[in-house]
C-alpha cells in the first residue's frame, strides 16, 4: 500500500454507501445463505465469498469440453485464456518471468516446491516460523528430517501476533538451504515484513531460497515481488472471491529449473502435471478484473489502462475498508460499542497499529469457551470459527501465544459498517445473556 495513503488514514477508509452497494451486489450470499436465510457470514479466513461472476466463468468454461493441447479455434481459446490467468497471477504478484503452476490446492503446491528445493539445494539447516499454515511448517518438517537437517523455528511475538523481522533472520546462516514464512497469520491476521526479512536474510547469504504462503494474506492487502523477490509463493482462489479446487503459484526461474515432478518431455521449468484446467486460469481473470474494476473508482485517468496499477488501487482500497472495519469492531462507534470496551468479551493479539494487521479478529468470552461461544452466534444467524489448540490447524499457533483457543472473526471488504455494527450488538447480547 502507498505509505502516504496507509498513515493518512490509520483507522481505515470505509467506501461510501454507493460503492458499498455495487461491491455487495457482485458477490453471493452476503446477507443471507444458499437457502435464503438472513445471516453474517464471518468465518471468510476459513472459506469466502464469492463472485458472481467467477462462478459463472467457472461454470461457463468447465463446461467446454475441447482439450487445450489442440491446434483447433476452441483449443487456442482455451489457451489463450490460460496465458491470460498466467499474466493475471503475475499482476498479483507483481512478477516477471518464473514458472506459473497451477494444483488442486495451495497446499499441495507447498510441498512440491519446499521439496524442490530442499532435496537439490545444500545446506544444513532449514528456517520457518511458528505461525506456519501446516502445508508449510509440516512440509519443512518432512524434508528437514528427512533429509537430516535441523529445523529452525522463528517464536511469535504476543504482544503483535506475529514474527518480529529480527526473530526470523537471527536463524538464518550460510547453511540455510532454505527460509519459509508466511505472509499474514490466519490466527491473529498479523502481516509479515516481507520486504525487510527478503532483504535482511540475503544480507546473510545472498543465493539464499525463500518460499513464501500468501493464502491467507492475498485478499486483503498488495504483494509485491518486485521489493521482495522470493523463489515460491501460493495463493488459494476460493479465499480470494473465487473458486475451489485450486491453487496457484508462481516458482522463480532458478528455482522452477530445479528437479521436480514432471513429464520428461516437458520444458525443465514446466510444473504442470496433466491436463490443465483452464477455467483456474479464467477464474483467477475475474478476481483481478473486480480488483481492477474497484481500482478504477480511485485511480486517475492517466493509469486507467494500466492493469497493474488499477489492481494496486483496488487491493488498497480494500485494505483501507477493511481497517475501517476492524477498527470499528475494536473500537465501535455511535451506533454500537465495540469489542475492547464489551464486558465480558475479551480481544486477544490485540495490537494497536492496525496498518499492520489483516481483517482477523480473535476474541474470547469471560463465561463460556469458544465453541460454545460459536454455537451461540450460530443461533443468532452469526458464523463464526473456534480456533483451538486441540485442532492441527491451530495448535502450534495458539501454544505460541499462550492461549487455549479463540473465535476467530473474519469478514471481508464485502461487509459494510453496518453489519459489523450488528455483529456488535449480537456480541453484546450474547456476553449478557450467559
Amino acid at each position: 500500500m502507498d505509505s502516504k495513503l496507509s498513515s493518512n488514514h490509520p483507522r481505515g477508509l470505509a467506501f461510501s454507501d454507493a460503492l458499498m452497494r455495487e461491491v455487495k451486489a457482485r458477490f453471493l450470499q452476503v446477507d443471507h445463505d444458499h437457502h435464503g436465510r438472513e445471516r453474517l457470514y464471518f468465518d471468510n479466513a476459513g472459506g469466502s465469498f464469492r463472485l458472481k461472476a467467477a462462478a459463472e466463468r467457472f461454470a461457463q468454461v468447465d463446461a467446454i469440453p475441447d482439450n487445450a493441447e489442440r491446434i483447433h479455434a476452441t483449443a487456442v481459446e482455451l489457451q489463450q485464456i490460460q496465458a491470460k490467468g498466467c499474466a493475471d497471477l503475475r499482476t498479483i504478484l507483481n512478477a516477471t518471468g518464473g514458472s506459473v503452476y497451477a494444483s488442486l490446492t495451495a497446499s499441495g503446491a507447498m510441498f512440491d516446491m519446499v521439496r524442490a528445493i530442499a532435496e537439490n539445494v545444500p545446506g544444513t539447516n532449514m528456517v520457518t516460523t511458528v505461525l506456519e499454515h501446516p502445508s508449510a511448517f509440516d512440509a519443512m518438517s518432512l524434508y528437514a528430517q528427512r533429509l537430516g537437517r535441523e529445523l529452525r523455528v522463528a517464536k511469535s511475538n504476543p504482544v503483535t501476533g506475529g514474527v518480529d523481522v529480527d526473530e526470523i533472520v537471527r536463524l538464518v546462516d550460510k547453511d540455510t538451504c532454505l527460509l519459509n514464512v508466511i505472509h499474514a497469520s490466519n490466527i491473529s491476521g498479523a502481516k509479515l515484513d516481507m520486504e525487510a526479512i527478503v532483504r535482511r536474510a540475503r544480507e546473510i547469504k545472498p543465493d539464499l531460497y525463500i518460499l513464501v504462503d500468501a493464502v491467507q494474506h492475498a485478499p486483503h492487502g498488495l504483494i509485491d515481488l518486485q521489493k521482495a523477490p522470493v523463489d515460491g509463493i501460493n495463493i488459494a482462489p476460493y479465499k480470494f472471491f473465487g473458486c475451489r479446487g485450486s491453487g496457484l503459484s508462481w516458482v522463480s526461474e532458478r528455482a522452477a529449473v530445479l528437479p521436480h515432478h514432471k513429464l520428461a518431455g516437458k520444458k525443465p521449468d514446466y510444473w504442470d502435471l496433466g491436463s490443465s484446467a483452464p477455467w483456474q486460469f479464467a477464474v483467477l481473470t475475474e478476481i483481478v478484473d473486480y480488483v481492477c474494476w474497484l481500482g478504477g473508482h480511485f485511480i486517475d485517468a492517466t493509469h486507467a489502462t494500466d492493469r497493474r496499477a488499477l489492481f494496486v488501487a483496488g487491493i488498497t482500497h480494500i485494505e483501507l475498508h477493511e481497517r475501517a472495519l476492524l477498527s470499528v469492531l475494536l473500537d465501535g462507534n455511535e451506533n454500537a460499542t465495540g469489542m475492547r470496551k464489551l464486558e465480558g468479551v475479551n480481544v486477544f493479539l490485540d495490537y494497536e497499529d492496525l496498518s499492520k494487521r489483516d481483517l482477523i479478529l480473535g476474541i474470547g468470552f469471560d463465561r463460556i469457551d469458544c465453541t460454545q461461544a460459536v454455537v451461540e452466534y450460530a443461533k443468532r444467524g452469526v458464523t463464526v470459527y473456534e480456533r483451538v489448540a486441540s485442532s492441527i490447524y491451530s495448535k502450534r499457533m495458539l501454544e505460541s501465544f499462550g492461549l487455549e483457543g479463540t473465535v476467530r472473526v473474519s469478514p471481508l471488504h464485502c461487509n459494510s459498517v453496518g453489519d459489523i455494527e450488528k455483529f456488535l450488538r449480537i456480541t453484546r447480547e450474547i456476553a449478557a445473556d450467559i
